[in-house]
Parts: C-alpha cells; sequence; structure tokens
C-alpha cells in the first residue's frame, strides 16, 4: 500500500472512530495520534494501534514491517507536543523516544497485546522505533 492509499485508509478509519466512540469495525482497538509535520507545521491525524503503558500509551512505528519509517516518525521527532483520542477521551501527551532497555521492555510489552509486531520486526532491517506518548499532567 503506497502513501496515499494509507492516507485515504487512515481518513476513514478517522472518522468511523470518532462517530463510534473509538470504535472501528474489524480493527483491533486504536488510538488517534494527532501531530504536526515535521515541514509543513500542518495538523495529521493518523490511527494507531492502542497500546495502553501504565497510564500512558506507547505509539509503535512498525508501518506493516516496511524499510522505512511511517511519516508521522519524523513529526513526532521534530514536535513531540501531540494528542491522544481514547474512545472518547483526548488529551495532550509528550511524546519520547525510547531506546536501548526501556525500548526493548516497551516493545515487549506492545507485542503482547499485538503480536503481530514481533513478526513485523523480523521483516525489517531497521529497529521499529517506539515511542512514549505521556500524559501532560
Amino acid at each position: 500500500m503506497n502513501d496515499t492509499e494509507i492516507l485515504e485508509m487512515n481518513r476513514n478509519v478517522i472518522e468511523e472512530f470518532r462517530a463510534n466512540g473509538g470504535k472501528v469495525t474489524g480493527w483491533v482497538p486504536l488510538i488517534l495520534l494527532t501531530t504536526r509535520g515535521a515541514k509543513s507545521g500542518q495538523e495529521r491525524i493518523n490511527p494507531l494501534i492502542s497500546i495502553p503503558y501504565g497510564d500512558n500509551y506507547l505509539a509503535v512505528a512498525s508501518k506493516g514491517g516496511s524499510p522505512k519509517h511511517p511519516l508521522w516518525y519524523h513529526n513526532l521527532l521534530a514536535h513531540p507536543d501531540v494528542t491522544v483520542e481514547v474512545g472518547n477521551e483526548k488529551f495532550s501527551a509528550r511524546a519520547r523516544l525510547l531506546s536501548d532497555d526501556e525500548r526493548a521492555q516497551a516493545f515487549a510489552e506492545a507485542a503482547k497485546v499485538f503480536t503481530e509486531y514481533d513478526e513485523l520486526q523480523k521483516m525489517t532491517s531497521r529497529e521499529i522505533p517506539v515511542f512514549l506518548l505521556e500524559r501532560e499532567k
């Protein structure tokens, strides 16, 4: 699936998510992650698999095992202040790229929620990045 097809699919998922209190037919539980474009500064919304992590959430940049990072990865590095939607809840958060043991532990927890992450990691030579989406207090 190319980036244009992904964007169109995402638009449909976002619409259904918001119309149905966070539920999307045929999908695992999702969150909506609102970022600002790394270059454009424009608002971008991406549906991601819901990976609760304590009181926070994880964002796993798997892009289906692609050799490239998803577009939102670059947005988080450039503009880590984000908005997260879970069900009917919406909150501000700060994204922090995890590394080393912290990343390994978070990835293992994410793979417990969505077991395909382990297979996606095997499909790519890049280490799949994991961000902690920390709620603003």
